[in-house]
Order: C-alpha cells, then sequence, then structure tokens
C-alpha cells in the first residue's frame, strides 16, 4: 500500500466525519452482533417563540446513556428544571434498554449535581486551568417500576 497523508484539523469535512462514524459504526456492529446508536436530546424553549434556551443532548448505543452536554442559563437553574431533564433523559435511554449512564463534567461546573441525582464519580483527570478536573461519573439505570 502506498503511503498515506495525515492531516490535523479543527474542521473536518462532512464526509470526512461520515466515513470515520460509517466505519466505526460497522466494526461495532460486526463485533457486537447489532448497531442501535441513536441521538437523544431534552430541549427546554421558550413556550411564546419556541426558541431552543438550554437541555441536553446525548446519545444511546449498546445498552449505555452517553450524556455529552448539558446547559441551563442562569435565569432557569434553582428552580429543579436540571433534574426534570435529566430524569426526562434517563427514562428515554430506559425505555431503548439502557442499563447505564455516563458523563463527565468540569470540576468548577457540576459534580454535586449529578451526585445528588445518583452518579458516582469513578475518575478524575486534571486539566486547565490549574486545580481544576474533569470528572467522569457514571449511573446505574434501574429499570422503571410502575405501582398499580
Amino acid at each position: 500500500m502506498k503511503d498515506v497523508v495525515l492531516t490535523v484539523t479543527d474542521t473536518p469535512s462532512e464526509r470526512a466525519k461520515e466515513v470515520i462514524e460509517r466505519g466505526l459504526n460497522g466494526y461495532n456492529a460486526e463485533q457486537a452482533g447489532y448497531w442501535d446508536w441513536r441521538g437523544l436530546a431534552v430541549l427546554v424553549s421558550d413556550p411564546d417563540t419556541s426558541e431552543v434556551l438550554g437541555g441536553i443532548l446525548g446519545r444511546t448505543s449498546l445498552g449505555l446513556l452517553f450524556i455529552d452536554l448539558v446547559f441551563l442559563p442562569d435565569s432557569l437553574r434553582d428552580r429543579g428544571l436540571g433534574g426534570r431533564i435529566l430524569e426526562m433523559a434517563e427514562a428515554e435511554a430506559r425505555q431503548r434498554g439502557c442499563r447505564g449512564a455516563v458523563l463527565y463534567t468540569i470540576s468548577f461546573q457540576a459534580p454535586g449535581f449529578y451526585e445528588r441525582h445518583g452518579y458516582r464519580e469513578f475518575g478524575r483527570i486534571p486539566c486547565d486551568p490549574p486545580g481544576t478536573a474533569r470528572v467522569f461519573m457514571t449511573k446505574e439505570l434501574a429499570p422503571e417500576t410502575r405501582i398499580a
């Protein structure tokens, strides 16, 4: 095989992303015997304008919920809304057959919030600014039980 060209970029083309995603998804499907990756979002919107104000972006795959991004503006914090959207994401993940959830946050962001909602830390990596760390967390998603 000829030598290949290696490129570092912060703006890969849509085609480049597609090649990498399809390749990995195909490999995972071969190994697992199935492929069930699905995006998951819980959006918080203005009732008058329908403008998205914040929410959760994540995905489900092979029995896990991955929470990628969570944001609420200051005006919507401390009202229980964060817990509600987190519970909605977890409930959807359970319906999709997920048994666990994984996320990372930064030490100055919200590790305490996630701990209050049943997440536990399983790793920590120092990052900048000095004294700050990425905090990796997980939670078991027990099946929901319904009271008759």
